[in-house]
């Protein structure tokens, strides 16, 4: 129970952090990006650390950088998309656009994984 309440306590003392430093970017869409995760992400970290020790961690930690050159590939895949249609946001295309295009983040993520594995980084 106390390690809930010990993530409970760092992830919203990190997220309020990353909100405050939110405030200072410019432009503000770009507020969103230092939301919840990264400070979810440092949180989970933390503890992993104490719990598992440090080559766990660097495990995770490569883990989650490979997630996020996968979603950077989906993001700019549906970016493209989006932009040669010229479909709105909000529109349903733009929401078939995003669920159609979600093999592209796992067959990155896959990849990624069958690479670095067959490398033993």
């Amino acid at each position: 129970m106390t390690e809930i309440a010990l993530r409970f306590l760092i992830g919203g003392l990190v997220v309020s952090a990353f909100a405050l430093a939110s405030d200072f970017v410019r432009p503000k869409s770009f507020a969103g990006l230092l939301g919840a995760s990264p400070s979810i992400a440092l949180a989970s970290v933390g503890l992993t650390l104490k719990q598992h020790g440090a080559t766990y961690v660097a495990i995770e930690g490569r883990s989650m950088i490979l997630g996020a050159v996968a979603f950077l590939a989906y993001a700019w895949v549906v970016g493209q998309v989006l932009a040669r249609s010229r479909a709105r946001a909000a529109t349903g295309n733009a929401l078939f656009t995003a669920v159609v295009a979600l093999p592209v983040w796992l067959g990155v993520s896959f990849g990624l994984l069958l690479l670095f594995s067959r490398m033993r980084l």
